[in-house]
């Protein structure tokens, strides 16, 4: 890498967006609908990186975290690949300083179901052999083999002779994505997005994947973006990677940060719900927690081709003022991590403004007076 490229972050994602029609041809031709899925967003991945994506199913999470690699074309911003747009390579344009084929090879996926991700009719050794025929073309077919059968020893996989010949109705589940997980890092990508890729898993195998995601980022020096639903897990992988977790709700990143300050410290409503639906590993402590009111006022997520004005969580949200209905907030420094809300500065008139007119017929009888700043 030139000194140049070294000041770049290896991915950089400007104010992006990605809004679209839902429905089929049809409807998207009547609809006057537009889905936010991703509304705005800025987010940098730095060299040997991971960034856990987290949210509400429908959030915008796996979107995003496709925007990242080149599947999904964004409707407005920027994605830079070493401060190469990517889409002006993926379309070939003139002023291009990357190709595409240099742009599919650094970026790669692992999707959520492996099992579906595999040809049924392919083996193994196949199955692997494809990226090094493409990508290195230096091997000839004995190295070839001899590479499949030293990433399968390396994850497990052995005896190495006997797995490189099986199908994939073959393997376990942890299996499989063991060799999904293999077909994408054999290209030597330098981004790779891990999309749910241990939800489908038994909880005793999740530990083991994301250990072998740790040690295979060691190997390759990948970055990864991992998309999860499950804090615990986004909580695990970051911590042992000194990685960053960032949570999604109805498009936008509405805190990020270091992953301990974020779950045992956050700032945003939000994350505090998302803390809050999340099992605590003792058992004890989880049976005490389990009868406790959910820190929210509505359970039902705002369609997304309509969110709410001002803050998009202000319907839900336990803390909500009426400068909440009127002005959506930036990312703001919390101390540790950054949060999309005003409750992260203590001279916001959020402090002063009026109590939603309808926390008494939700249930939220007690005043918001008490919540300000102690240095108020």
């Amino acid at each position: 890498m030139s000194e140049t490229e070294s000041d770049e972050p290896l991915l950089s994602m400007e104010d992006v967006e990605v809004h679209f029609k839902p429905g089929g041809v049809i409807e998207k031709a009547l609809s006057e609908e537009i889905v936010r899925a991703v509304d705005g967003i800025s987010l940098e991945v730095e060299e040997e990186d991971i960034v856990a994506l987290v949210g509400e199913s429908g959030c915008g999470k796996t979107t995003l975290g496709k925007a990242a690699i080149g599947l999904q074309r964004p409707t407005g911003g920027s994605i830079k690949y070493r401060g190469q747009n990517i889409w002006k390579a993926k379309d070939r344009s003139s002023d291009a300083k990357i190709s595409k084929d240099e742009i599919q090879q650094a970026l790669q996926i692992i999707h959520q179901d492996p099992g579906s991700a595999l040809n049924s009719s392919r083996r193994v050794r196949a199955t692997l052999a494809d990226p090094l025929k493409r990508w290195r073309k230096e091997l000839g077919p004995d190295e070839r083999l001899e590479t499949i059968y030293h990433f399968l020893e390396y994850v497990g996989m052995t005896p190495v002779e006997d797995y490189a010949e099986r199908f994939p109705h073959q393997l376990s589940g942890g299996e499989q994505q063991r060799v999904v997980l293999g077909r994408a890092l054999l290209t030597n990508p330098d981004l790779v997005l891990a999309d749910e890729a241990v939800s489908a898993l038994d909880v005793s195998l999740r530990v083991e994947m994301m250990d072998l995601l740790l040690e295979l980022q060691d190997m390759f020096g990948t970055s990864f973006v991992f998309v999860s639903h499950d804090l615990a897990n986004a909580r695990y992988l970051t911590k042992k990677s000194d990685g960053r977790i960032a949570v999604m709700y109805l498009g936008d990143i509405v805190e990020i940060g270091d992953p301990d300050e974020l779950i045992e410290n956050p700032t945003h409503p939000y994350t505090k719900v998302l803390r809050w639906s999340t099992p605590p590993a003792d058992p004890d402590v989880a049976s005490e927690t389990m009868h406790m009111q959910p820190p929210v006022r509505r359970i039902d997520i705002p369609d997304p081709a309509d969110p709410p004005e001002g803050c998009k969580f202000h319907t839900r949200c336990e803390h909500a003022r009426e400068v909440c209905k009127q002005e959506d907030p930036d990312l703001y420094d919390a101390d540790g991590t950054d949060a999309k809300c005003f409750r992260a500065l203590d001279n916001h008139e959020y402090w002063h403004s009026e109590e939603l007119t309808d926390r008494e017929e939700l249930g939220f009888t007690s005043s918001l007076d008490e919540e300000e700043p102690a240095d108020d």
